[in-house]
Formats: structure tokens, sequence, C-alpha cells
């Protein structure tokens, strides 16, 4: 029996592209290890590593932490994931990473979910919350029985400022400069798969089968097996 390649994928798109869904569904039905640059970095300065206080410091000067830093971060993440197939998220996020990562293991392919910046800026700046219960509501298709007030508590809801227009506006501008290029460099590799839509739900089946041409869908198999 030929033991198929492991897959070595990366998934990218802007804030509020439905990235954070489309892994969770991609994890579920191929049971690939998901590597997330963010939540490495969350994890590496809660538990104060030395590359979590340096990461810090550009943080909390608001500037992007450098290439190097990152490239080290995720690399020695991904030497434990060797035996495993697969998806990065967050990472590369410029063109020196991405090199970086090439000289290191060769990637497969990279899911790019292009949905419109309008779609995205209705569907963010659409997001309110009550502070006290985190309790979400989306003025699109979940808002509250009384637009601005807590359904359950009837207290105000607020838009946090990363979902204010001029916030998303900002940080989609800065996703386009900065990883444009990134998209390119892989596009120019053969290795870019696009997906373009305006809902998530209607991209997922299209992911789904270009994945499933490449791997099992292990959650049928896991479905299917007595408990």
């Amino acid at each position: 029996m030929v033991v198929p390649p492991l897959l070595r994928a990366v998934i990218m798109g802007p804030p509020g592209s439905g990235k954070g869904t489309v892994s969770a569904r991609i994890i579920k039905h191929f049971g690939v290890k998901h590597l997330s640059s963010g939540d490495l970095l969350r994890d590496n300065m809660q538990k104060k590593t030395e590359v979590g206080i340096l990461a810090k410091s550009y943080i909390d000067q608001g500037q992007l932490i450098p290439d190097d830093i990152m490239t080290q971060l995720m690399l020695t993440e991904l030497k434990g994931l060797d035996q495993y197939n697969w998806l990065l998220d967050g990472f590369p996020r410029t063109v020196a990473q991405a090199e970086a990562l090439d000289k290191e293991c060769h990637i497969d392919t990279v899911i790019d979910l292009d949905v419109p910046f309008e779609t995205i800026k209705c569907r963010l700046t659409a997001r309110w919350i009550h502070p006290a219960s985190g309790r979400v509501y989306n003025l699109e298709f979940s808002p509250p029985k009384v637009q601005g007030i807590d359904d359950i508590t009837g207290e105000p809801l607020v838009q946090r400022d990363d979902d204010k227009p001029e916030t998303v506006s900002r940080r989609l501008q800065a996703y386009d400069a900065q990883t444009k290029p990134v998209l390119e460099y892989y596009r120019e590799k053969g290795l870019l798969k696009s997906f373009s839509g305006t809902e998530t739900n209607k991209i997922w089946p299209h992911i789904y089968a270009f994945l499933q041409s490449k791997l099992p869908d292990v959650s049928q198999k896991n479905a299917a097996t007595p408990r």
C-alpha cells in the first residue's frame, strides 16, 4: 500500500474572511494539525518565554514583529509536527517569511480566501457585543431585538475598536499591502488556489472537494466507527 505524502498547506485570507471557520472545518474533516501564528504568539506571551517577551515588546510599541522572530517561532513548532499533515494560519505574512519556510519544507498548496473587502467591512462592522457577558450580535444575521440593546439585560451594546469602520479599513489595507506579494510569490510557484465568494458556506464545498483530492475525510471514518 502506497502511503500518500504528507500535506503541507497554508491558509490565507484577510481578517473577517472566515479563515477561522474554514480552518476548523478542515481540521474536523481531514484531521490536519492547525498551527496558528496568533495562537502561538499569545501562548508564548502568556508563558513569558524568551520569544514571547521579545514579541510583546514589539506589539506594545505598535510595531510588527520582525520576520526572523516569527520565522524562528513557527519553524521551531513545525519541527514537532513533521509526522503529521498540517495547515499554517497567519504565517507566512511576508515574502521573507515564505522564503525562510521554503528552505525548511516544501509547501504543497496555499488556500486563499478571496472575499471582497466590501463584504468583510459589512461583516465586521455589523458586529456588536455586550461587554459584561461577551454575547455577540451581528446586525446582518443575528441582530438584537432592540437596536443597540442586549436582549437579556437591556444594557447597551458596544462596538469593539477592531470592528469600527475606520479600523477595519486600516486592517484590510495593511493586509493588502503586506500579503499581496506573498500571494504573488505562491502564484508564481503554481501553489496558490483561490476560492472566491461572499459566504463561507458557499465557498466551503469547493475547498472541501479540492482537499478531498489530496486527503481522506476522517470525520466520516470516525462517524462510522462504533463508539
